[in-house]
């Protein structure tokens, strides 16, 4: 019996190293496909709020937000605009806008652009009666396009900066930073694991 339980107990240890190492290899590879879906994604811009029309253009929309937000974005500098399918079909929400533009360097123009414009226009936000939209004014959205788990991953922080009194949460190049206030160092949040260790107590100034 005492022979039976050691080859057991042998046979465990062995099942669990292996375990083990195939949880780091699907970390690993996991890490580099979104590393590969962002790059696929570094020159796209996402927009929400925009309503569905039978007849819109999008091309139109877009070089329309960037004459609203001052920023020298034309045709030439648009490779490809289309909406995308919902991922919440009984959402009432419109279906978001994807822009593949010229460059990297484009699109961050574009995002830097809109802040401005917001921060400058805190009572009039980017809407859709700057695009000259009928109806009510709603508030037009204009981000990165993140792959799925970065998204998760920005929610996450966000609902954690929420609970742990930090003020900034934000995404650039695909990454996802927060900071407790205007005084604290920017942190890196890589991953959920990283958010675990983050207390309202750190990184106080």
């Amino acid at each position: 019996m005492r022979a039976e339980l050691q080859e057991k107990s042998s046979i465990i240890t062995g099942l669990q190293k292996d375990n083990e190492t195939l949880q780091s290899s699907v970390k690993a590879l996991s890490q580099r496909l979104n590393l590969a879906e962002q790059n696929m994604r570094e020159s796209n811009l996402e927009i929400n709020g925009v309503p569905d029309h039978k007849t819109e253009n999008f091309s139109t929309i877009l070089t329309q937000i960037a004459k609203t937000v001052d920023c020298r974005i034309g045709d030439e500098d648009i490779y490809h605009v289309t909406r995308v399918a919902k991922l919440n079909k009984d959402s009432d929400r419109p279906r978001m806008v994807i822009a593949k533009l010229r460059s990297p360097r484009h699109r961050d123009a574009m995002l830097a652009a809109v802040a401005k414009f917001n921060k400058s226009n805190p009572k009039e936000k980017l809407s859709t009666q700057h695009l000259g939209m009928a109806g009510p004014s709603k508030p037009v959205f204009v981000s990165e396009h993140l792959p799925p788990a970065i998204k998760s991953l920005h929610a996450a922080a966000r609902i954690k900066a929420k609970k742990e009194d930090y003020k900034f949460v934000w995404v650039r190049n695909g990454r996802v930073f927060l900071r407790r206030n205007e005084y604290s160092p920017a942190i890196l949040i890589r991953n959920i694991e990283c958010l675990d260790s983050i207390t309202s107590s750190q990184h106080r100034s």
